[in-house]
């Protein structure tokens, strides 16, 4: 299949190793003691969070100073390394909600997969079975398009997006078939939330409540602050879900998602999800990253065994979820913006962007990574 990067066939590959495998090549790379806490028995905050007295108990080989140093000088408003289900590191204001930007797809993605598995949700149905059109009407080949090809952002729809946040340099239209080529397009996003609320009969934001903050024990969820964003005159049906939440709450989806979905012994996302929505299904979705349904994957980049089986939920400005399950290690970053910001940028008011650029989380992880190793 043509692509940029290069698409993967029906529910994708899985990783080249499995996480099992990338473990057993950790004990040549990793210091015993920070091994044997990866491998600990699964642990969950309950009310509130629970500490590890000190990083070196969680397995790091310092106190992780030298991460938050390299934090002082970016635009980061919050930080928290959680390993074996305790906080290892926090940095700045871990209870402040604010705009999750394109992390948000992530959660989405996360959201889908009990419907998914108990078959609300068909991934082979296609857009002209489901009625979706647009203000520019959709084609047949469009609308051939399926729900697994909006997961992987591979229509092949290049109408106008309802909201900025994705790729400007959308192909002409007809350029690719559904399936043949991966861009990065809030068309594919938004109407994944479309498809979520058609099918399920739910809103995305009650479902947000009731099926992943009320279960993980959200300690600052806030249904009110979540919205429905888009250009004001609309260019598209389809707008945005917007979702705003804290670090340590969006660090609780993601230690849910590296123990395979569990959470106090409850299933909360279907194990067979966590495995599909987080394998490869697009193999270069950028420079060092694949992409799965809508997780990105920066074990394409990054080799090294602890990488393996690795996913991340990426926003604008600097929110990340940073997931390595071969380490039982959620790394979270938080860049918070305005509401009043967000909002007039999703109306299509402003496309100015806060001072300081963005934060690259790669590199900040990979000091995580390397605090653990001999």
């Amino acid at each position: 299949m043509t692509h940029n990067g290069t698409l993967l066939s029906r529910r994708g590959a899985v990783q080249t190793l499995a996480v099992g495998a990338a473990a057993l090549a950790l004990k040549d790379t990793f210091s015993a003691r920070a091994f044997a806490a990866a491998a600990t028995a699964k642990t969950n905050p309950g009310t509130h969070w629970e500490r590890w007295t000190r990083p070196q108990d969680a397995g790091f080989k310092t106190d992780l100073q030298e991460v938050v140093a390299t934090l002082f000088p970016l635009p980061t408003t919050s930080f928290m390394v959680v390993r074996g289900g305790k906080v290892a590191l926090s940095y700045g204001f871990l209870n402040q909600v604010s705009y999750l930007a394109s992390s948000r797809k992530s959660i989405m993605s996360t959201l889908y997969g009990k419907y998914v598995a108990n078959g609300t949700i068909k991934l082979d149905t296609t857009l002209g079975q489901l009625g979706i059109d647009d203000i520019v009407g959709l084609t047949a080949q469009e609308k051939s398009a399926t729900v697994r090809h909006i997961l992987m952002s591979s229509s092949g729809v290049y109408t106008p997006q309802g909201s900025p946040g994705g790729d400007q340099n959308t192909p002409a239209r007809g350029a690719y078939k559904p399936g043949e080529h991966f861009h990065y397009n809030n068309w594919d996003f938004n109407v994944c939330g479309f498809v979520f609320e058609k099918l399920t009969g739910k809103s995305v934001f009650k479902a947000l409540a009731e099926d992943l903050a009320g279960p993980l024990g959200f300690e600052d969820f806030d249904i009110n602050r979540l919205r429905m964003m888009g250009y004001e005159p609309a260019t598209s049906r389809y707008k945005a879900y917007h979702m705003f939440l804290s670090n340590r709450d969006m660090a609780r989806l993601g230690l849910c998602m590296i123990n395979d979905g569990k959470w106090n012994g409850q299933q909360i996302v279907p194990a067979s999800w966590v495995k599909e929505s987080t394998a490869t299904h697009v193999v270069e979705a950028d420079k060092e990253r694949g992409y799965g349904y809508l997780w990105w994957l920066p074990s394409h980049g990054r080799k090294g065994p602890e990488w393996v089986g690795s996913y991340m939920a990426d926003g604008n400005y600097g929110q990340y979820i940073v997931c390595l399950p071969a380490l039982d290690l959620v790394v979270v970053h938080r860049r918070a913006v305005t509401d009043e910001f967000a909002i007039a940028r999703n109306l299509g008011r402003t496309d100015a962007s806060p001072p300081g650029g963005g934060v690259a989380i790669l590199p900040i992880v990979d000091q995580v990574v390397a605090a653990l190793k001999t």
